[in-house]
């Protein structure tokens, strides 16, 4: 039986061998964010020693066994890929606060010749 369907027996009536009711009931499919649009942004924008291009990879990955159908392998190759974007966010925001600090406190100071 594939795994997106599941048996139920309606009970209703005294069950007997010969009179059973079988209902197939399809689920639909969760889909879990596989992070390649996110990962892409940070790949493009913000590409902290090549975090979002290694976020991107795993992205690629996730989808890809998602596409198989191994959601188990999709979500944790998802999980690294948010993992990375989130690394690669916070790195890349705390470098630009460092870069305007470090250029915004040193035009105040002159140089001494």
């Amino acid at each position: 039986m594939p795994k997106d369907q599941q048996e139920v027996v309606v009970l209703g009536t005294p069950h007997t061998s010969t009179s059973s009711i079988t209902t197939i009931i399809t689920m639909p499919e969760i889909s879990k964010p596989d992070y390649v649009v996110w990962s892409m942004f940070n790949t493009l924008f913000m590409n902290f020693c090549c975090l979002g291009f290694i976020a991107y990879a795993y992205s690629v990955k996730s989808r890809d066994r998602k596409m198989v159908g191994d959601m188990s392998g999709a979500q944790a190759f998802a999980s690294t890929a948010r993992c990375l974007n989130i690394s690669c966010l916070i790195l890349t925001v705390l470098l630009v606060i460092i870069f305007i600090t470090f250029f915004a406190t040193r035009s105040y100071y002159p140089r001494l010749p």
